[in-house]
């Protein structure tokens, strides 16, 4: 069954604009008092008095999307780790509701359509947060083209540009644009040399059922420190909030109703929506969250759809007298046995894999166990990828960034374009050595990323590594949050040198890590990540999943306390 809630606002009927007042209680001659024959007065016209004005009244439904990561094909989930944010020890539970085959470009599409019949066209507005065309092997292909073909025949009418929505260039992005009928934007990613935002005004005024629904689009504030710095030479990304404050109240004007579309994360558009009013509906993305019922911050809604296009996420929004008086939501996931594909879109996705075919489904091993990703904690496909760069490159220790975005590897054989979907940027190998010190400063930086002073401060996941053990404890102050650190057999040696592989966007400062370009001995392997693990695939031909526990990971203190 579906995931239904409802939630009401009870809101006063108020009126808007000017009102009628009471004439003033005349007095006779002499001041006396009312009731005694008054002085001669001019007859008042009706037509002299304001007529009483209500806001506007109506229905509408938003349908929406959230990290679609170019991932256009169904997948099978199970309970448990089933993408990059299910199942994770290190962050809020967060599950699919069973097992079963899930999602693809073509379901969801099928799913819009059956609201557009049943509700109507024209009450419906479908909107995408962002993380969207990237982040697979046919989108890094065609650089992201397929999902921006497939969302423009479907109809998407906006989306906000998440920090995945990069990773091609600024300037592709920009070509995407071209591409598409519906406008790409976000308020706070600011063009260097204009001081204006990327791509055009970063709202737009949509009539849905017969009100005018203002829509704004604001980005990830710290999408420069989560991929390669030179995709965004171009660009600078400020504070969402401090963007929402300057727009919203304009947007406020010409708009019944204000939606913020935000790639920033639930915890972020938590602050959002206590700090800034004006705003009716937060419709989230970038922590890919299952939000319902919706929840209510400030005098705003929040609503969010997890990811991969496995769920669509259905907001009905009744409107009186210019207030919002009730929101009905609910998340959508996209099981093969509740929900269809549409043929046209089927057909669709064919083509566009068409070309590609050979390279997408070369099988390149076999898997023997499930073999996921995990985001806050202990990653089982990061750590075996670790242990097959060690192997590369005869290291003492591997250290990856932590990502948010992927599908688990069920056992069975696994294809080129699995090890892409979770692999797929193509950051160079780095040698580097680090000292012992050096090696505590970085892991002292992941505890910071993961719950830092300022929650406006997180970025990344937990640094996944591979050689190392390590106790991390998140309740403890910043700076003393690492302990019980070894490489191999022997306690971590503060004063020695340790062999080190980890990427270029590690080395580049990616999610903060700027100590590992102090470090010594720095050599950019002419190898990518990607190209080597798909050879250690192949090599292995079986693989599982690595035994865990490396990592201990505590995130609660006695009580619950954090």
């Amino acid at each position: 069954m579906c995931l239904v809630a409802v939630a009401c606002v009870s809101a006063a009927l108020g009126c808007v604009g000017v009102t009628r007042k009471q004439p003033p209680r005349t007095q006779g001659a002499a001041g006396a008092p009312a009731g005694s024959a008054p002085a001669a007065a001019p007859a008042t016209s009706p037509d002299d008095i304001p007529p009483i004005r209500f806001g506007p009244s109506g229905t509408f439904t938003i349908l929406h999307t959230n990290d679609i990561h170019g991932h256009l094909d169904e997948f099978r989930v199970a309970r448990g780790n089933a993408s990059a944010q299910t199942g994770d020890p290190g962050r809020r539970a967060q599950e699919y509701e069973r097992e079963g085959l899930i999602g693809g470009f073509a379901r969801l599409a099928g799913a819009v359509q059956q609201v557009r019949q049943r509700r109507g066209a024209a009450n419906v507005l479908l909107v995408d947060a962002g993380d969207t065309f990237g982040d697979q092997l046919l989108a890094n292909l065609e650089k992201g083209e397929p999902t921006m073909r497939m969302m423009n025949a479907l109809g998407y009418q906006f989306m906000a540009l998440g920090n995945h929505d990069f990773e091609y260039t600024a300037e592709q992005t920009r070509r995407l644009q071209g591409m598409v009928n519906f406008p790409m934007r976000a308020a706070n990613a600011i063009v260097k040399g204009t001081g204006q935002s990327f791509l055009g005004d970063p709202t737009a005024v949509i009539t849905v059922g017969g009100l005018r629904v203002g829509l704004l689009a604001l980005a990830y504030h710290n999408t420069d420190q989560t991929g390669s710095k030179d995709n965004t030479m171009e660009l600078t990304f400020g504070s969402g909030i401090d963007a929402a404050r300057r727009y919203v109240p304009a947007l406020r004007q010409r708009s019944d109703i204000v939606v913020v579309v935000s790639h920033q994360g639930t915890v972020v558009d938590s602050i959002l929506g206590a700090r800034v009013p004006g705003i009716d509906l937060i419709v989230g993305g970038h922590s890919h969250d299952e939000i319902t019922p919706p929840r209510r911050v400030g005098g705003a809604w929040m609503v969010q759809a997890l990811s991969d296009a496995s769920a669509l996420g259905e907001l009905t929004v009744t409107v009186r007298r210019g207030k919002v008086a009730r929101v009905h939501g609910e998340v959508h996931q996209l099981y093969a046995d509740r929900y269809a594909p549409a043929p046209r879109f089927v057909s669709l996705l064919d083509s566009l894999r068409a070309r590609h075919r050979t390279q997408l489904e070369e099988v390149i091993a076999t898997a023997a166990t499930d073999i996921g990703r995990r985001y806050k904690s202990e990653s089982p496909v990061d750590k075996l990828a670790g242990e097959m760069l060690r192997e590369y490159a005869k290291a003492d220790i591997a250290m990856l960034p932590g990502l948010g975005f992927g599908t688990t590897m069920r056992p069975g054989p696994i294809t080129s374009e699995m090890i892409y979907a979770i692999f797929p940027h193509p950051a160079k190998i780095v040698h580097v050595t680090l000292t012992g010190a050096q090696i505590m400063e970085t892991l002292e930086q992941s505890a910071t990323n993961l719950r830092p002073a300022d929650d406006m401060d997180r970025v990344g996941g937990l640094l996944q590594t591979s050689g190392i053990r390590w106790t991390l404890d998140l309740t403890k102050p910043i700076g003393r949050r690492v302990s019980a650190v070894s490489v191999g057999d022997a306690p971590l040696d503060l004063a020695r040198s340790y062999n080190v592989v980890t990427n270029g966007g590690i080395l580049q400062g990616t999610h903060r890590y700027t100590t590992v370009a102090k470090g010594a001995s720095v050599e950019r392997d002419e190898q990518n990540v990607t190209a080597v693990l798909v050879e250690a695939f192949r090599r292995r031909g079986t693989v599982s999943a690595p035994s865990m526990g490396d990592i201990t990971l505590i995130t609660s203190g006695p009580g619950g306390s954090r």
